[in-house]
């Protein structure tokens, strides 16, 4: 059976940081390229940042570059999202999710080219 299970979510000040972590089972994470997106009550769901398959490379949006940091260890089946310098416009339920065809050499972080999505964790970032 396909989970996603995202965690490391949580009250945080702003600046500071936290690292979510989506771990896989029931698939191998190596042949997915893999997004983070965040939503928040009214507004659409937001593609943050996603890697190949073969964490070759990587994007991320204008909002969070030089700030947040995608990574993935296939040994764990595991990909990570790393955040500092948090702001209050990053709270928001995140989700990570695979694709749903193979992207070995290039990503986009599009919701609708994605296919198993994760239940969410909650990040808040306020004093």
């Amino acid at each position: 059976q396909l989970q996603l299970v995202e965690s490391g979510g949580g009250l945080v000040q702003p600046g500071g940081s936290l690292r979510l972590s989506c771990a896989a089972s029931g698939l191998t994470l190596t042949y997915y390229a893999i997004g983070w997106f965040r939503q928040v009550p009214g507004e659409a769901r937001e593609g943050v940042t996603c890697i190949t398959s073969s964490g070759g490379s990587t994007n991320y949006a204008d909002s969070v570059k030089g700030r947040f940091t995608i990574s993935r260890d296939n040994a764990k089946n595991t990909v990570y999202l790393q955040m500092n310098s948090l702001k209050p416009e990053d709270t928001a339920v995140y989700y990570c999710a695979l694709s749903g065809g193979a992207y070995d050499d290039y990503v986009r972080c599009l919701e609708y080219e994605y296919e198993y999505w994760g239940q969410g964790t909650q990040v808040t970032v306020s004093s």
